[in-house]
């Protein structure tokens, strides 16, 4: 028998509402365990989130800290294996590797991705592979594409 996972998203940064509401409603529909919000990344409190999260504010747990190392050491003292979105040299492909039951995926700005000290906590860094000219995906798809893998090969 398969315990739930419990899975934790950390947003740093993330600039767009709209993608934070779709985030939202992603991680409603994939079961996620509570959504960590740092930086200025908006929180539900900005009416904008419910145009693309669509009633899914309501059914997912979350928390708000300014200070995204407070989140950091909150997932290192509990042990919490921390998996970053970001495309480095120390990067590995999401579907290369094996996740854990517990575990929470850190997903970056927008534009400069995930924060260079959240990089050198993570567990590991994972990446899409991009086989376009503009080397990029919207994080709320990228999002999607990641945590659905992860959820079904838990």
């Amino acid at each position: 028998m398969n315990l739930k996972p419990e899975i934790y998203v950390l947003i740093n940064n993330i600039r767009s509402a709209f993608n934070v509401g779709s985030i939202f409603r992603t991680s409603d529909a994939a079961g996620i365990s509570k959504i960590y919000l740092s930086g200025y990344s908006p929180t539900p409190a900005n009416l904008k989130l419910e145009k693309t999260a669509l009633g899914s504010l309501d059914f997912v747990d979350w928390e708000y800290e300014k200070d995204v190392n407070i989140f950091i050491k909150k997932f290192k003292d509990e042990k919490i294996p921390i998996f970053s979105a970001e495309q480095t040299k120390k990067s590995v492909l999401y579907n290369s590797i094996t996740y854990p039951q517990r575990m929470c995926l850190v997903m970056g700005n927008e534009i400069s991705g995930v924060e260079d000290n959240i990089l050198d906590a993570s567990d590991k860094i994972i990446e899409i592979p991009m086989y376009g000219k503009k080397n990029s995906l919207n994080v709320a798809t990228a999002y999607g594409i990641l945590i659905y893998y992860i959820i079904s090969h838990i």
